[in-house]
């Protein structure tokens, strides 16, 4: 907890966690209220958010590990994380500590959006009509993704101890996890392969609890993605012994 509490105190006693937040807000207000184009709600006639969660992933693909990136890289750089390491504290509960503040940050992000979803119910005809399911159902896939995202940034942040080269690792990590199971399943597979390979995706199963229903698979493909990388990242820092 202690250390927890550090990494968010980190956050935002410099720019990094106001900035991230400011910027994910900025973006997809301007997009859905402002800029004209398919993404603008009122110009869409429809009561819905589903632009919202098309526009987040991409905003979160280089605003996740902008936040990550110095999660390791730092304490590497500095010659304090042999300090962190030799503290009574497993490896494990230090990784732990420094990925769920990173999540909290996200998360912190993301709950005004919330304001949205009220102001796009007052707006259906009549007021209300708005299709609740589909939105927790992708509100819940969009908190779950940016776990996984945290996750692979965590994993890479603890590769290097320059915080650029994290950054770099961490935006493909995240890229290749979203989208790039996706366009390799469509590369002439046949449907038993291509199916099994879409669904190592995270564009899959985000886009499978859009549409309102909360399947179990999903969750637990999430769950086990965000475990793989957390142990990747336990592997990393035990390679210090080695």
């Amino acid at each position: 907890m202690t250390l927890f509490m550090r990494e968010i105190n980190s956050f935002f006693s410099s720019v990094t966690g106001y900035v991230v937040i400011v910027v994910y807000l900025l973006l997809t207000g301007l997009f859905l209220w402002v800029f004209p184009g398919e993404f603008n709600v009122l110009e869409s006639g429809y009561a819905t958010l589903d632009p919202m969660f098309i526009i987040a992933p991409w905003v979160f693909l280089f605003l996740v590990p902008a936040v990550t990136m110095r999660l390791f890289s730092d304490e590497k750089r500095t010659g304090t994380l042999e300090l962190l390491l030799s503290r009574p504290l497993s490896d494990l509960k230090i990784i732990l500590a420094k990925y769920l503040a990173g999540v909290v940050l996200v998360l912190l992000a993301i709950i005004p959006t919330l304001v949205y979803y009220f102001s796009v119910r007052a707006l259906g005809n009549p007021p209300g009509n708005m299709d609740t399911g589909g939105f927790w159902g992708s509100f819940i896939g969009l908190i779950l993704l940016a776990g996984i995202y945290v996750a692979v940034g965590l994993f890479t942040s603890a590769l290097s101890e320059n915080q650029i080269v994290s950054f770099i690792f961490g935006v493909l990590g995240c890229f290749i996890l979203f989208l790039g199971f996706d366009y390799l399943s469509k590369l002439g597979f046949s449907g038993g392969l291509e199916n099994f390979l879409a669904g190592l995706g995270i564009s899959y199963h985000y886009n499978s609890l859009a549409r309102g229903v909360v399947d179990s698979r999903d969750v637990v493909y999430f769950i086990s993605v965000i475990a793989v990388f957390v142990l990747f990242t336990k592997i990393v820092l035990e390679s210090r012994k080695w």
